[in-house]
């Protein structure tokens, strides 16, 4: 990818909840150019209620927000691809295996840039570091954040507050 930019893509199911969460708060706290989408979003959808009311509540933006479906073109525009699952990462990889070594789930992403230790820099070089630790395999529970879509506003609360914790620890790292 060119120059100094570095393109987030975050990516969950209907891409109203999780993902542009993730994608408004990272923008705050990683500065970086993020998008979002979703593997099974319709074209248009406004974000949840309770997902622009937890945006607002943090001060993360609220601008609107328009849904829009998993495509081949935007995996490939991202240098970095972060699901909120497992099955979704899968179908990122389906659909653009070239992206298979830029593409995890958020925590697991967190996880090993954890692993990795503070080390400066920039986005392009955690993404090379987190590329060279291995990883034992560990339970889905460490890796899918749950979509509190039909459950009440804390569901939505508790969902910021993972995003945001592991932002915070791509940021350290």
């Amino acid at each position: 990818m060119p120059g100094d930019r570095f393109a987030i893509l975050f990516v969950c199911h209907a891409n109203i909840c999780r993902s542009p969460m993730a994608e408004r708060l990272a923008r705050r706290t990683l500065g970086a150019d993020v998008s979002s989408a979703g593997t099974h979003a319709w074209h248009g959808a406004e974000m949840h209620e309770y997902t622009r009311q937890i945006l607002a509540e943090r001060g993360a933006g609220t601008t609107p927000h328009a849904s829009r479906p998993l495509v081949p073109e935007l995996l490939a525009a991202a240098d970095l691809v972060l699901t909120m699952s497992r099955n979704q990462r899968a179908a990122a990889v389906t659909l653009l295996p070239a992206a298979a070594r830029r593409t995890f789930t958020l925590r697991q992403f967190g996880r090993l840039a954890a692993a990795t230790g503070p080390g400066g820099g920039d986005l392009r070089g955690l993404l090379d570091r987190v590329r060279g630790v291995r990883e034992q395999p560990v339970g889905p529970e460490h890796d899918e954040l749950v979509d509190p879509v039909s459950g009440p506003v804390e569901g939505f609360r508790a969902c910021a507050d993972e995003i945001q914790r592991v932002l915070d620890v791509i940021a350290r790292a």
